[in-house]
C-alpha cells in the first residue's frame, strides 16, 4: 500500500520545487555570466598551454575531491531525519579524508609529472591540491544546505566567491603568473564559498565526534562515492589521454572547449540539480505521483538544454572569435561535438537524481563503471586517430548512453522509454528545426556580431512560436510563472 500525498502536500512541493528551480536558474546564470567574464580575460591573457598545464591535473583533482566528499552530501539527503551528531560525523571524517589526500599526492606528484613528462606539474600539483583540505571544511555545510533545500544562500555564498576568485585569477595572469593564476583562482573560490557556508549554514563541528553516523551511512555513500569516482574518470578521460599522447596545447584546446560545454548545459541542469534529489525523495512511494514529478522535469530541462545548446553549437565560430580571439580558433568544431553531449546531459543528471533518491546507488554505480570502462576502451582504441576520432566517438557514446539510463529509470520509476520521448523529443525537433532554418537563413552574412545576433533571435523566435502553434502546455507554463512572478515584484514595488 503506497502513501499518497494530500493536495496540499503536493501544492506545497509544487511551490517548493518551482522556488528552488528559480533560485537555482538565477545562481547558474549569474555564475556562469560571470565564469564567461573572467574566462574571456583569462583566455585572452594565457595560451592554450597554460591551460593545459592544469587540465592535465583535472582528473586528480576530480577524483581525490570526490574522495574527499565521500558521497555524504547525498546520503545525508536521502536520511529520513538528521542531527547535529551526523554533520559533526561527516564533518571530520571529510576533513581525515581531505589531509589524506593531500599527503598522498603531495608524494606522488613527482610519478604525475613523469606520466606526463613535464616537470613543472610538480610544484603546480602540489599547490593546487591543497585545495582538497580546504574542500573538506565544507561538505558538512554543503550538505546543510543542499538536504533544506536553501539555493537562495548557497547562491549568495557561491556569487561573491566567483568574484573574488576571478579577480585575483585575472590579476595574477595579467601579472604574468600564467597558469598558477588558474590554480590560485580555484583555491580562492573554494575558499570563499566554505567561508559563506558556514554563515549560512549555522552548524559548527565539534568534539568529542562519533562516527556512528558514518557507519550507517556507509552502504548508501560508499556505493556513490565509488560511481563518483569514475563519473570523474569518465568526465576527466580525454583530458588526460590528450595529456598522455599529444601536446599541452591539445589538452588547452580541449579544457577550453569543455568549459565552456559545461558552463552551458550547468546553466540548464543547475536549475533542476538544485532540488530534484530532494524534491524526488520527499514524493516518498507514491509511484504515480513521482512518474509525473519525473515528467515534468524532464519536460521542462529538454525544454531549455536543446535549443540551449544547439543554439551554441550553431554560434561557436562567432562566439569563440569574439570573445577569446582568433587564436583559438581551433576551439571551434571541438565545441560544436561537445554541444551534442551537452544538450543530453541535464538529462542524464536528472535520472541520476531519481536514482539517488530512490536509494539505488548501487544501479548507479554499476551504469557508471560500464560507461567509464567503454569510454576508456574506445578512446584507446581511437587515440592513433587524432582528436577529433577521440571526440566524436566520446560524444556517441554518452549520448548513446542515455537510453541505458532510460532502462534504469523505467525500472525504478515506471516511467518507458515511449513517456521519456513525448517528454522530449517535440523540444528536440523544434530546437532542431530551428538551429538548421536560422542556419539556413543567416547563410552567407558577413562578420561575427551580425551574424551571431541574427542567429540566436531567428532560433529563439522560431523555437518559441513552433512551441506556441503545437500547444506546448510547458511554453505557457514557463510563461504564466515568470508573468505571476514579474507581477509580483511589481506589485512590491
Amino acid at each position: 500500500m503506497t502513501e499518497k500525498q494530500s493536495p496540499d502536500e503536493q501544492s506545497s512541493l509544487k511551490a517548493r520545487t518551482a522556488h528552488g528551480m528559480m533560485w537555482g536558474g538565477l545562481s547558474n546564470a549569474l555564475t556562469q555570466l560571470l565564469n564567461l567574464a573572467f574566462g574571456i580575460v583569462l583566455a585572452r591573457q594565457l595560451s592554450a598551454a597554460d591551460y593545459g598545464m592544469v587540465g592535465m591535473l583535472a582528473v586528480f583533482t576530480a577524483v581525490a575531491g570526490t574522495l574527499q566528499e565521500g558521497g555524504f552530501i547525498s546520503a545525508l539527503a536521502n536520511r529520513k531525519k538528521v542531527s547535529h551528531e551526523d554533520y559533526n560525523a561527516v564533518f571530520w571524517f571529510s576533513l581525515g579524508m581531505g589531509c589524506a589526500m593531500y599527503a598522498v599526492l603531495f608524494c606522488c606528484a613527482p610519478l604525475i609529472a613523469r606520466f606526463y613528462g613535464e616537470p613543472k606539474l610538480v610544484p603546480l600539483a602540489r599547490y593546487l591540491f591543497l585545495g582538497f583540505v580546504l574542500a573538506s571544511t565544507g561538505v558538512a555545510h554543503s550538505a546543510f544546505l543542499f538536504r533544506n533545500l536553501m539555493v537562495r544562500q548557497r547562491t549568495m555564498g557561491v556569487l561573491p566567491a566567483l568574484v573574488i576568485s576571478g579577480g585575483t585569477g585575472v590579476a595574477m595572469a595579467c601579472a604574468g603568473y600564467a597558469y598558477w593564476g588558474i590554480a590560485t583562482q580555484s583555491i580562492v573560490y573554494i575558499g570563499v564559498c566554505n567561508a559563506f557556508y558556514w554563515h549560512f549554514s549555522g552548524f559548527r563541528p565539534t568534539l568529542p565526534v562519533s562516527f556512528r553516523p558514518i557507519r550507517e551511512m556507509f552502504g548508501f555513500s560508499s556505493r556513490l562515492l565509488l560511481t563518483n569516482i569514475f563519473f570523474q574518470f569518465n568526465n576527466n578521460l580525454l583530458s588526460t589521454l590528450l595529456g598522455r599522447f599529444y601536446t599541452p596545447a591539445d589538452v588547452g584546446c580541449f579544457t577550453q572547449s569543455n568549459k565552456w560545454n559545461m558552463m552551458a548545459h550547468s546553466l540548464v541542469s543547475g536549475m533542476a540539480g538544485s532540488v530534484a534529489q530532494p524534491v524526488l525523495a520527499s514524493v516518498g512511494e507514491d509511484r504515480e505521483r513521482l512518474r509525473q514529478v519525473l515528467s515534468k522535469m524532464l519536460g521542462f530541462m529538454a525544454f531549455l538544454s536543446m535549443p540551449a545548446m544547439l543554439g551554441l553549437a550553431l554560434v561557436s565560430r562567432e562566439f569563440i572569435l569574439i570573445t577569446i580571439g582568433p587564436r583559438w580558433a581551433s576551439c571551434v568544431p571541438v565545441l560544436q561535438l561537445l554541444c551534442i553531449w551537452g544538450a543530453v546531459e541535464p538529462l542524464k543528471q536528472l535520472y541520476t537524481n531519481l536514482l539517488l533518491s530512490r536509494g539505488r546507488s548501487d544501479l548507479y554505480l554499476w551504469n557508471t563503471v560500464a560507461l567509464s570502462l567503454s569510454a576508456l576502451a574506445l578512446a584507446l582504441a581511437l587515440a592513433p586517430f587524432g582528436l577529433r576520432a577521440m571526440l566524436v566517438g566520446f560524444v556517441a557514446l554518452n549520448v548513446g548512453w542515455t537510453a541505458v539510463w532510460q532502462w534504469f529509470v523505467r525500472q525504478t520509476a515506471g516511467l518507458g522509454y515511449k513517456a521519456a520521448l513525448r517528454c522530449v523529443l517535440p523540444f528536440a525537433l523544434a530546437a532542431g528545426a530551428s538551429v538548421a532554418a536560422a542556419a539556413w537563413l543567416t547563410r552567407g552574412t558577413e562578420g561575427l556580431w551580425v551574424p551571431m545576433m541574427l542567429k540566436i533571435v531567428v532560433t529563439v523566435a522560431l523555437y518559441a512560436g513552433l512551441l506556441w502553434l503545437s500547444g506546448s502546455a510547458m511554453l505557457r507554463e514557463s510563461l504564466d510563472y515568470l508573468g505571476v512572478r514579474f507581477g509580483k515584484t511589481v506589485k512590491k514595488n
